[in-house]
């Protein structure tokens, strides 16, 4: 059965408006629009640590180290009154420094190690400073001149260690001790310094 509008137009099958006057001739079904899910949050950024500083080894490659080792050298050679004593603070206060300067963690084997490269260069300065006292008394005509020229200023110790001076073996003997000394009491400092302050986290 045809189907007319009411404006008395005749519409053809299944007309959705009216070709006349333009009037909806049926209700019209919206499809209903689906929100989209909501997108996934973001995950949260991931905290990347900053690396520890990077270990050096200890030894004279080792530019920090080398310049430490040679200040704290330097130090205990003025503070030669001290002996014994000095070269122990030596190796203990090379280790602290290297630390506090680095950062870097140190082990037993690590103060130990700078312990012994600060005892090296300390007993490298004092040979420098015998050689130059050596080369001193000879340039002015040998011991025998050195005592006429500060006769009454010596003290008995100086005129022994003036002896030891020109004789080799005594000379050998007491370069050696000097060495074992030196080396061995800066290593245990450096052990010490370790012990106390080097294997902390820095600025603990």
């Amino acid at each position: 059965m045809a189907e007319f509008c009411t404006c008395g137009a005749q519409l053809p099958p299944d007309a959705l408006f009216c070709h006349k006057c333009g009037k909806p001739q049926r209700e019209l079904v919206v499809p209903e629009t689906v929100a989209p899910p909501p997108s996934a949050a973001p995950p949260p950024p991931v905290s990347v640590a900053s690396p520890a500083p990077a270990s050096q080894p200890l030894n004279f490659h080792n530019r920090a180290a080398v310049k430490i080792a040679l200040l704290v050298a330097g130090l205990s050679t003025l503070l030669s009154f001290l002996l014994y004593v000095n070269w122990f603070l030596a190796g203990f206060l090379a280790v602290f420094l290297y630390r506090r300067r680095t950062g870097q963690v140190l082990n037993l084997e690590s103060g130990v190690r700078m312990g012994w490269i600060t005892g090296l260069m300390t007993f490298g300065i004092m040979v420098l400073i015998l050689g130059c006292f050596g080369v001193s008394v000879q340039a002015i005509g040998g011991v025998s001149a050195f005592e006429a020229q500060f006769k009454g200023m010596m003290d008995p110790h100086m005129t022994e260690f003036l002896k030891v001076l020109t004789t080799p073996s005594q000379l050998a003997m007491v370069l050696v001790q000097f060495f074992v000394f030196t080396t061995l009491l800066s290593m245990a400092g450096g052990a010490l310094g370790v012990k106390l302050a080097g294997n902390r986290p820095s600025g603990s």
